[in-house]
């Protein structure tokens, strides 16, 4: 094995052993891919595209918080980078915490600035990010095995 190739997991069955997926495994495996891409576009296109071509929306959000543009084109780039993340397998359990990290944040921002307007927002988008942070773990221990060996 080459210092740049890492192992590629096997199917596994829920409980982590190699073997063949079950149907009910295998349904859940492509409703947390589904759940993923959701996320990816919604963190790409709803949550960092106006922040990164300076919508009117976001410009008004950010100032009202007296941030500025440039916490708001930060902020819109780490969301953007989260969502490309969400969808490569080594880095989607990272992805999601950063995610969940930047929502943590955000329900701090809304209760404070926005008197909780839209709090309950980053506390739901938590709960998936949350099962795909510990469903993916394993990606994170070969990520660390990669980085390791370098």
């Amino acid at each position: 094995m080459s210092e740049t190739t890492v192992p590629v997991h096997s199917a596994t069955t829920s409980a982590g052993s190699a073997g063949p997926l079950t149907g009910r495994a295998r349904g859940a495996r492509v409703a947390l891919r589904a759940v993923q891409v959701l996320l990816a576009l919604f963190f790409g296109v709803a949550s960092a595209l106006p922040k990164l071509i300076a919508h009117p929306t976001a410009v008004e959000s950010f100032d009202r918080i007296g941030w500025g543009g440039g916490a708001m084109y930060t902020i819109g780039a780490l969301e953007l980078a989260g969502a490309v993340a969400l969808l490569v397998p080594m880095l989607q359990s990272v992805a999601a915490v950063a995610l969940s990290g930047l929502m943590a944040g955000a329900f701090v921002v809304q209760l404070a600035a926005f008197d909780g307007q839209n709090a309950a927002t980053p506390l739901i988008l938590i709960v998936p990010l949350a099962l795909i942070a510990w469903t993916r773990r394993a990606h994170t221990a070969d990520l660390l095995r990669l980085l390791r060996r370098r």
